[in-house]
């Protein structure tokens, strides 16, 4: 194996897991068999990525939110008005969506 192959080889950790079961309509349960056959993925792979892939989204619009509360805090610290805060984080969050 050369140094580049060592360098990008994927070493996976294991990580804890726990089986959760859940109620799912069964027209929507064949769509989710339909879409992993096309993808020619598990049925179990398929719902971790569409789980992993809206946690990812739904993670970053709260750190997006706590950085912007935190902007705000430190406005606010160096005297804007309240009026000034609304304004440069309603310009931020124009910028960021």
């Amino acid at each position: 194996m050369s140094d580049l192959e060592q360098d990008l080889e994927l070493k996976v950790r294991p990580r804890d897991s726990d089986t959760v079961s859940l109620r799912i309509p069964k027209d929507t349960l064949e769509s989710l068999h339909q879409v992993a056959r096309q993808k020619d993925m598990s049925l179990e792979a398929l719902l971790k990525l569409y789980i992993g892939k809206c946690l990812r989204q739904d993670l970053s619009q709260l750190f997006a939110e706590q950085v912007f509360q935190s902007a705000e805090k430190v406005l606010k610290n160096h005297g804007q008005s309240e009026a000034e805060v609304a304004q440069i984080l309603s310009e931020i969050r124009a910028e960021y969506r």
